[in-house]
């Protein structure tokens, strides 16, 4: 039989836990026709976090704003990034779709903002901005030193 005192601990790790697991945030992540939609219907914000170097090769979605989260070591400042974008968004919930070269970064990036900042309404596009191309989306060029790439 086991005895109540066993279970304690177990226990209070467990209560402990729960209410950071129920107020987790969760990434969602959306195809090309959902990202427009968010931009349209819910004045999203569209952020490209991969590199200047990127942007000039590729180009940028049209209305995104180049802000780069990682750099070259995979490093990232997350208090800096974050007062970058704080001063881009319209509302604190104003939907915000992340998106780099294939899905990989935006992903582990929009992890980080919903797991550690409990940011809400953070999206990142499935297979960023290769899969953009490929549909034959169109693209923004020279756009690094720009603001906003319209």
């Amino acid at each position: 039989m086991i005895k109540l005192r066993n279970l304690i601990i177990p226990l209070l790790l467990l209560f402990s836990l729960l209410p950071s697991l129920l107020t987790a945030e969760e990434l969602i992540k959306v195809d090309i026709a959902q990202l427009m939609d968010l931009r349209d219907r819910q004045n999203a914000l569209i952020i490209d976090i991969r590199t200047p170097q990127e942007w000039a090769a590729s180009g940028l979605i049209p209305q995104s704003y180049p802000l780069t989260f990682f750099d070259a070591d995979g490093r990232y400042d997350m208090n800096q990034w974050q007062a970058k974008l704080d001063k881009l968004r319209s509302a604190p919930d104003q939907p915000v779709v992340l998106v780099c070269k294939s899905g990989n970064r935006s992903a582990k990036a929009g992890q980080l903002l919903t797991q550690t900042q409990q940011m809400k309404n953070i999206h990142h596009l499935q297979n960023g901005i290769a899969g953009w191309v490929t549909a034959g989306n169109p693209v923004a060029r020279n756009c690094p030193n720009q603001l906003a790439c319209r």
